[in-house]
């Protein structure tokens, strides 16, 4: 008889266990802590994302699963694959140069975030983030899905007094809460029709459906659809972004443009491309509208903002994030009706690991920029160069990666990659719409980088020129500054390491 008793493969699931240990001692810290020591709670965050990364390196070699069924070891809930430790990477990487960007806002805050609350919370998230891309069942890809998300409303809406926070707290939650009810109820359909929850008996059993469950299969796979189409802020889902991302504190803003992508696409790969393989011919075409929808909807949404307007780089910052979102949805459509989907795929986590790197350096960026100007228009951007020239100099270099021009290589490179997934799939009507949204999105980014150079409107003030950057505002410029220049000097080592071990 064999035993039901599981050894656990600790190595395996290290990574996010170690953000979720850390993550409860700076709960318990808190309790103990004179509220002067309070700030050593962001360097313990620091320290334990930076393990929790390193925990990434002895899985490099080999694939490993844990938490597998009884009597057949080749279905389990938990795999450490090339495309969760890609996902994974891009999460805690994300989130440690977020955390970066919350030492300094905490500090700046003046108190009105509590120190305690906010690393648990941030930690718990990045914790549930890391942990979903390593998800092989329905279940446990929901339970890693809403523990990435819940503490990520109370953080964008913890900020006390402060009303715009609460409403964009409260815009998130509702949109999200709506994905997750659309998303548990798709799900218990398809279990309904299946039997199983684990990604891979999903797609066996799911071919050969009893006929009178065959309609309850469909509609379970259209709803689980349509609540991570929510998750990915795809058209018509988007709504929540521009006011949410204004009210958040800015590092959290950051961290919902990278690392919340990242668990809403890693969960739509694993959704579609490993568990729905063989209802690729409803889920392509599906995906491949909203891409061009969202793709349309963010550039045209970002190119309408006022540089005068407050929050206007923020909010143009969380219009490109959409825009972003609907080339990331490409080569996803791609993979539907491609031969080699797993390459699909790869292009997919090449973009998204370019994306993160720059995005997460324009937002630290305007973190500097916004200790200064508390509005923190586009228009505050104007004469950087003269007063800041390095910083200056940064920005541009994030904002044409993210338009794809050089010598931002590496955003070339990664549009490049996605539009020939659209090619070699035959959605040529796909790589048309997305080539004019490429020179939609150059004109506002365009703009924004020539206004770096242009000569200040006034004399710089003492807080831009005077003043040395804090250490860890520092520390999150440098690292995306780096790596972003790293890259494109060599960017076909991203698509080396985004080869995938899905199937």
């Amino acid at each position: 008889m064999s035993s039901l008793v599981q050894s656990v493969d600790w190595l395996a699931i290290a990574p996010p266990t170690v953000a979720a240990v850390v993550g409860l001692v700076v709960l318990v810290a808190d309790l103990f802590l004179a509220e002067s020591r309070k700030p050593v709670l962001g360097w313990i965050a620091v320290a334990g994302l930076a393990a929790a990364a390193l925990m990434l390196l002895p899985l490099l070699d080999a694939d490993r699963s844990t938490f597998c069924l009884v009597g057949d070891t080749e279905v389990c809930s938990y795999t450490a694959d090339r495309f969760t430790l890609v996902i994974q990477f891009l999460v805690l990487g994300g989130a440690l140069l977020s955390a970066l960007l919350s030492v300094t806002a905490l500090k700046d805050s003046g108190k009105r975030l509590p120190e305690g609350e906010y690393w648990f919370l941030f930690l718990s998230s990045a914790a549930g983030a890391a942990l979903l891309p390593a998800s092989r069942d329905l279940a446990t890809l929901v339970v890693a899905l809403e523990v990435a998300s819940l503490p990520a409303f109370a953080l964008v809406g913890l900020r006390h007094g402060d009303r715009r926070s609460s409403e964009a707290a409260l815009k998130f939650f509702l949109s999200s809460v709506t994905a997750t009810a659309v998303s548990l109820l798709g799900i218990s359909f398809v279990y309904a029709a299946t039997g199983t929850l684990h990604l891979t008996r999903v797609a066996e059993r799911i071919q050969d459906v009893d006929g009178q469950l065959a309609t309850l299969a469909q509609t379970g796979v259209v709803l689980t659809l349509v609540g991570f189409a929510f998750k990915t802020a795809a058209v018509p889902f988007h709504f929540w972004v521009p006011d949410t991302y204004v009210g958040a504190p800015l590092p959290i803003a950051a961290y919902l443009s990278v690392i919340g992508k990242a668990v809403g696409f890693s969960g739509l790969i694993l959704v579609t491309v490993v568990a729905l393989p063989s209802y690729a011919d409803a889920w392509a075409p599906a995906l491949a509208v909203l891409a061009a929808l969202t793709m349309t909807a963010g550039n045209v949404g970002a190119l309408r903002q006022q540089s005068t307007r407050a929050y206007s780089a923020v909010r143009l910052l969380a219009w490109s994030s959409v825009g972003q979102a609907g080339y990331l949805l490409v080569p996803i459509a791609a993979a539907g009706y491609s031969d080699d989907p797993e390459k699909s795929v790869g292009s997919t986590l090449a973009y998204a690991l370019m994306y993160g790197a720059v995005n997460l350096g324009a937002f630290a960026v305007a973190a500097l920029v916004g200790r200064a100007h508390r509005l923190n228009r586009v228009a505050d951007y104007r004469g950087l160069y003269a007063a800041r020239p390095l910083t200056a100099l940064l920005m541009g270099f994030f904002l044409l990666c993210l338009a794809g021009l050089p010598p931002g290589v590496i955003g070339l490179f990664a549009k490049v990659t996605v539009f020939a997934a659209a090619v070699h799939a035959g959605l040529g009507w796909l790589a048309v719409v997305m080539a004019v949204n490429v020179v939609i999105a150059l004109v506002y980014y365009l703009r924004w980088t020539a206004l770096l150079f242009r000569a200040p409107e006034t004399a710089p003030d003492g807080e831009a020129v005077g003043h040395r950057l804090p250490a860890p505002l520092t520390a999150a410029l440098a690292l995306t500054g780096v790596l972003g220049i790293a890259l494109s000097g060599a960017p076909q080592l991203v698509l080396r390491f985004t080869e995938t071990g899905l199937f």
